[in-house]
């Protein structure tokens, strides 16, 4: 999680937050739909799919049919980067913080760790596991735990916690700016609120997904509807904060098509998960 947030966030630098989210959120939608499945096939797992169920049900076709469109919407929505990056080469001011080649990389990099959270989640079901099972044994009768996934985040969010305080410490020993957390001259009563309610927004989004998810009862389709939406929302930001300003119309519609596939990538695999058959009917 550690590496995911730290090149999440120079991905959405160098290519802004329509491009950059799209792109990033577009991987890790599909990829953390699969990378469990294709552990499970090196490492049979009772009840848990591998990539061979994906190949030879209708269902795994569907979900491999939606990676290959989440691929062609990325290489389209990198080319609509390339576009801009042509569109903005006379504007030195707007196209400073822009970079494609660099930009690309990142976010390709962090999409693939991102889908990774997902396979943490199913490696950490047994646990939610066990808290559901002692919630039905003291609330007989009234269903599944609705908050049996936070269990597993307590272990899973410790990794991007200690990434990124290793690597702040470092920034901060290399730029030598350890007095900022004390400087007087600065809104420190802000920067600490803003910054405790921009980590307080960030974990509510696991937090309604681990309720989510535990009624769905499919963790790759609750992981669908997670990214889909996100890639809407940040893509309204992106527009609200003229990230596309100045460029072409062919531009900007090169980049909605990118964002429509994406859409649509993800439409089909959540789908082809809403196809396959529960687990009491295997």
């Amino acid at each position: 999680m550690g590496h995911r947030g730290l090149t999440y966030g120079l991905g959405v630098r160098y290519l802004g937050v329509s491009l950059g989210s799209s792109i990033i959120l577009g991987l890790c939608s599909v990829f953390g739909s699969i990378i469990p499945s294709v552990y499970y096939d090196i490492f049979p797992t009772d009840g848990k799919d591998t990539i061979s169920h994906l190949f030879t049900n209708t269902w795994g076709q569907l979900v491999l049919l939606g990676l290959l469109v989440c691929v062609i919407g990325i290489v389209i929505c990198g080319k609509a980067g390339a576009m801009k990056d042509k569109d903005l080469a006379k504007e030195s001011a707007a196209s400073q913080e822009f970079k494609i080649g660099l930009g690309l990389a990142v976010a390709i990099i962090s999409g693939v760790l991102s889908a990774c959270f997902s396979f943490g989640i199913e490696a950490g079901s047994s646990m939610g596991a066990v808290a559901n099972d002692l919630w039905k044994a003291q609330h007989p009768g009234e269903g599944e735990f609705l908050y049996r996934n936070n269990v597993i985040y307590i272990v899973l969010l410790w990794g991007g916690l200690t990434t990124n305080l290793i690597w702040c410490m470092i920034l901060n020993a290399r730029n030598k700016t350890f007095g900022d957390y004390t400087n007087s001259k600065t809104p420190l009563a802000k920067n600490y609120l803003f910054s405790a309610l921009a980590g307080t927004t960030w974990f509510l989004q696991f937090f309604f997904y681990g309720m989510g998810e535990s009624r769905l009862g499919n963790g790759a389709s609750s992981r669908i509807l997670h990214m889909a939406f996100i890639i809407l929302i940040a893509n309204a930001w992106g527009l609200a904060l003229n990230e596309w300003k100045g460029v072409s119309k062919r531009t900007k519609s090169t980049i909605i098509i990118g964002i429509l596939v994406i859409l649509a990538s993800v439409l089909i695999v959540g789908y082809g998960n809403y196809l396959k058959p529960s687990p009491t009917s295997h």
